[in-house]
């Protein structure tokens, strides 16, 4: 079975939720945008890495705005349910920007990432990073790759928005990115039932097809 949260910034009694502490081996958890667990690279980070390796479901995230972009391109690049992802552990893995994965006999399409609005107050390489926001080379890959699977995926998962789901949810135009341009894109050219993404820090249906996730433990529908 595959469930869905958002946020998690690290935040170790979000894996102790009565709700995530019930998935099963064989069961898959999927974060949407900022994990966090892979921040500073301590040895207590260490050690709470290794608390989730022991986990009996398959955790999988897109990163955000509070991921280590440096850390996490550390690990092994590996093929994945036939996408590209970071092997972070035996049942972690990191899953890269435009890429289409068959999960449980399902297709996704992930893609991470995003803009934090308060970088002018944060420290490049420590607190942020430039690499939070797409490269036209990976906007151009999730393309080709969606192009490859006939523009039909059953799910999108990301960490942003397409820019009218934002725009709605944020009544600003003035913080629309290129990112959430590109998903509006993709939302006219792609057929799809759901997508969830995580940046908003809501747990609410936004239309019937875009779900906001943030606390809950929201079963794949």
């Amino acid at each position: 079975m595959i469930y869905l949260t958002g946020d998690m910034h690290g935040d170790p009694t979000r894996l102790e939720d009565r709700a995530v502490k019930r998935l099963r081996r064989g069961d898959t958890l999927i974060v949407c945008g900022d994990f966090g667990f892979l921040w500073d690279g301590s040895s207590e980070e260490e050690k709470q890495l290794r608390r989730i390796a022991r986990r009996r479901c398959r955790i999988l995230f897109v990163e955000g705005c509070h991921d280590n972009l440096t850390l996490l391109a550390r690990y092994p690049l590996v093929d994945f349910c036939g996408g590209r992802a970071h092997q972070i552990a035996d049942n972690l893995y990191h899953l890269m920007r435009g890429e289409v994965f068959s999960i449980e006999g399902h297709t996704f399409f992930a893609f991470g990432g995003g803009e934090s609005l308060d970088h002018d107050i944060r420290e490049e390489g420590r607190t942020w990073w430039a690499e939070e926001m797409p490269t036209d080379e990976e906007l151009e890959r999730g393309r080709r790759n969606l192009a490859a699977h006939d523009n039909r995926v059953e799910f999108i998962v990301s960490h942003e928005a397409p820019a009218s789901v934002a725009n709605f949810i944020r009544m600003d135009g003035d913080t629309i990115n290129r990112l959430n341009t590109y998903f509006d894109a993709v939302t006219r050219e792609v057929s799809y039932n759901r997508w969830y993404f995580g940046c908003y820090h809501l747990d609410r249906a936004i239309t019937p097809t875009h779900i906001a996730c943030f606390r809950e433990v929201q079963p794949l529908r």
